[in-house]
């Protein structure tokens, strides 16, 4: 049992359990002859595209074709006009529209909702976690692959940059292949190159895995939402819609809690000789795409969208459910002809073209309008939105390095010899000093600079070190064995008789950074701050509108940011992130509920694959231009994050409501 009690879903159709004699009754036992025309569906009749069978609620056949009788004779389509057979197809849709809306509203809201529900939850958890998976491996995977400051920034945006891409190409072949079918593509790809970037080695291999993961996991959010809301009726849209939104918060709890309990364990990992290391973070990445895999399971037990497949012969057991007269039907080329890249290569163009008349569609003149309004919004509210969490860590990590320079060491003129250090050197400065037959053992050297100093007669062994550079020094008669003091940390310094010796390869977790802790429940509370939010919205979304909430959410944020003025320590900081997250989430919400009512079935997942596309190229505009900013200025991410939003939820109030909308 899928829908209801009384509807069951078997071979890929939907049909309906018959309570007496095979039969769906609306009070009186049928005649004789209407068993004849409603025993079960009879199949397609190719002139009027009718489809018998029977159902409450629906007009009888015999009504039907006593109302065809008045009508004059149909003319032949070839001779017709194109303005009137597109004008019928759109009357034939909205016949249709309501049709399935009477046919959801009479199954209900039951225990296959709430089964598709948690899978599809799984899959937007999934690409909750992927926002996330690369921030938290950051300050790991720049170690062990020896990144540069250019390398970590790249890194961090390759994966916004893959799921800009994939939103809009899965988005539009889901309106094309079905939403099911390209949901499981999408996260078998997501699931196959997250699970392999946990074990390759190089950085360009590991950019290149998160890009194609980053790409796959782009289409869940558009095939989700259009999904999901082809199951739901009209009442139940908008709030059912707001609770699978937080799934997405879900996964960024998920991700920071992983991060948490894994990653500083570095014992956790192994070595195979001095060549491979599979260190604890990239146990993090495989155990951040179970969610994704979870899902992908999940999903071979579930049927497609009745929506998308249109009523069929065994779709639904309805009376009378007329399919939109088709303009141009795509004709599929067969096995026969051509060879077999000639057929692939007819269906891909094909697929293309259709795919690119959908994305032009939604911007005809019908469309045009709110799809322009919806980009701007989409776009403000990623730019403000994913600009903003990126600064607050930012601004934590900031505000920590202020405070632990505040608590420098430095010795001046020292001269030390015949000593053996063995023990941790942190956060100091040596200037204008000698180290004379010193021996440094087994040690660490932690934000350590060496200026005009002599090193005479010393003996480096088993050192490890993390932002410590020799500036301006002279080293002479001096032995360096298994260190990772490697060239790039030597500025400007003459070497005498010295030797290196089986130099370490290259980089190393030699320490755990102590604040890395703070990172991960910032994100945390982060995540958990917007669960108010979000249950507030869903309980609100089909009683005050979608406008209203997009609008308001937005503005209130808007004034959450003047806040940041105040934020001068990290838990003030902290306090502002969770208050602004909570704030913003409604908007989001809205928007997501707003888009898959706005567009009709065909055009639904394109046109949110295209605005959530925007919405990842603001976000990635919005991570370069805020992060630029910091430790320089809190004015200009303030204002411009504050004014974006007002102008986006300003913009958002000319959207039309759909709360009583039927989908198309």
């Amino acid at each position: 049992m899928f829908v209801s009690d009384d509807y069951r879903y078997q071979g890929g159709n939907y049909e309906r359990y018959a309570p007496s004699g095979g039969y769906y009754h609306d009070g009186h036992e049928p005649t004789q002859e209407e068993d004849a025309q409603s025993d079960a569906t009879e199949g397609h009749d190719e002139d009027d595209e009718v489809y018998e069978g029977e159902y409450q609620g629906i007009p009888h056949p015999d009504d039907i074709k006593g109302k065809q009788k008045k009508k004059a004779p149909a003319m032949v389509d070839e001779f017709r006009d194109k303005a009137d057979l597109i004008a019928e197809r759109v009357e034939d849709e909205e016949q249709l529209a309501h049709q399935y809306e009477n046919i959801i509203e009479e199954c209900g809201h039951g225990r296959f909702q709430w089964t598709l529900f948690f899978v599809l939850g799984l899959a937007l958890m999934a690409d909750g976690v992927e926002v996330f998976v690369v921030g938290f491996v950051l300050p790991s995977a720049e170690k062990d692959m020896c990144l540069s400051s250019s390398n970590k920034g790249m890194l961090g945006l390759i994966v916004y940059l893959g799921m800009m891409v994939g939103t809009v190409l899965w988005g539009g072949l889901a309106d094309k292949l079905g939403r099911r079918k390209c949901l499981i593509i999408s996260l078998a790809i997501n699931a196959a190159f997250a699970f392999l970037s946990s074990f390759v080695q190089g950085y360009g291999f590991f950019l290149f895995c998160r890009l194609i993961s980053g790409f796959g996991i782009g289409g869940s959010l558009p095939i989700v939402f259009a999904y999901f809301s082809e199951f739901l009726s009209r009442e139940k849209r908008g709030e059912h819609l707001s609770w699978l939104c937080m799934f997405w918060m879900i996964g960024g709890i998920y991700a920071s809690a992983m991060a948490w309990s894994i990653i500083p364990h570095y014992g956790w990992g192994f070595s195979m000789g001095t060549k491979y290391h599979f260190h604890s973070w990239r146990v993090f990445v495989i155990v951040c795409a179970l969610p994704c895999i979870s899902s992908l399971v999940a999903l071979k037990f579930m049927p497609e969208s009745p929506r998308f497949l249109r009523p069929g012969p065994h779709v639904f057991l309805v009376a009378h459910i007329k399919t939109p007269k088709q303009i141009d039907e795509f004709i599929e080329i067969q096995s026969s002809t051509g060879r077999w890249y000639q057929r692939w290569l007819v269906r891909f163009t094909t697929t293309f073209k259709q795919v690119w008349d959908n994305l032009l569609y939604c911007l005809t003149a019908q469309y045009r309008m709110n799809t322009l309004i919806l980009a701007v919004v989409w776009f403000s509210m990623a730019f403000s939105y994913y600009g903003l969490i990126v600064w607050f860590p930012d601004m934590i990590r900031y505000l920590q390095n202020e405070e632990y320079e505040s608590r420098l060491k430095i010795f001046n003129r020292e001269h030390i010899t015949h000593m053996t250090i063995n023990f941790t050197l942190e956060n100091q400065i040596h200037s204008n000093g000698a180290f004379v037959n010193t021996k440094f053992a087994k040690m660490k050297l932690k934000y350590v600079t060496f200026e005009d100093m002599l090193f005479e007669e010393c003996y480096f062994e088993d050192v490890t070190s993390s932002e410590t550079f020799f500036k301006n020094c002279t080293i002479s008669s001096t032995v360096f064995y298994n260190t990772d003091l490697y060239e790039n940390k030597f500025i400007e310094c003459m070497f005498i008789n010295c030797t290196f010796l089986h130099q370490k390869e290259g980089c190393h977790l030699d320490f755990e950074q102590e604040n890395d802790f703070l990172i991960y429940l910032v994100s945390f509370l982060g995540s958990l701050s917007v669960l108010p939010g979000n249950i507030i919205s869903a309980l609100l979304m089909d009683k005050i509108g979608r406008i209203k909430m997009i609008g308001g959410s937005m503005l209130f944020s808007a004034v959450c940011c003047f806040f940041l003025f105040f934020g001068n320590s990290e838990s003030a900081m902290i306090g502002l992130q969770c208050l602004f997250c909570g704030a913003s989430i409604a908007a989001w919400n809205a928007l997501d509920v707003i888009t898959v009512e706005l567009y009709p079935t065909s055009k639904r997942s394109t046109a949110f694959g295209i605005l959530n596309g925007l919405c990842k190229l603001g976000a990635i505009l919005g991570n370069s231009i805020f992060a630029s900013f910091v430790g320089i200025t809190k004015v200009v991410p303030i204002l411009l994050a504050s004014s974006v939003l007002v102008a986006g939820g300003l913009l958002a109030l000319r959207l039309p409501e759909t709360r009583e909308q039927v989908l198309m």
